[in-house]
């Protein structure tokens, strides 16, 4: 369960990547509205990082990279670096689910890399939650 799209030789549409994310596509449409809306980003269907990530949606504002949301089998994951003090500024708001994804992450300077598997509404707030606090808060 949960597998990516890992068929790089042929490029999916939107669509297909929200149908391959089953019910929790709803709320990749509803994250996708809010970074466009919300924070002016743009999207971009690429296959990044190598064969083992898969297709992915990246959303970008000029040139600062949000997230990249990866398709997967029944799901969406938000995958992004941010920093601690940004994670920090809304930390006490976060579902203990994330709160465990957080503990978990690949640590990269003063933060890590986070790979945040939607398959709720809850989390989908906390997604945004994040990257509204990546994209606001100033590393200390």
């Amino acid at each position: 369960m949960y597998e990516r799209m890992l068929n790089k030789a042929e490029t999916p549409t939107f669509e297909d990547l929200l149908r391959y994310s089953g019910a929790p596509g709803q709320l990749w449409l509803a994250l996708d509205d809010y970074l466009k809306t919300e924070l002016g980003a743009t999207a971009l269907i690429r296959f990044p990082y190598g064969k083992d990530y898969g297709w992915s949606v990246k959303y970008s504002k000029k040139t600062k990279h949000i997230c990249d949301a990866f398709a997967e089998n029944g799901a969406f994951a938000g995958f992004f670096q941010i920093s601690n003090a940004a994670v920090d500024s809304v930390y006490e708001h976060l579902t203990p689910y994330t709160k465990d994804v957080w503990a978990e992450r690949c640590p990269c300077g003063s933060g890590g890399w986070i790979d945040l598997r939607v398959l709720a509404d809850e989390h989908l707030q906390d997604l945004k939650r994040l990257l509204h606090a990546r994209m606001t808060v100033r590393a200390k």
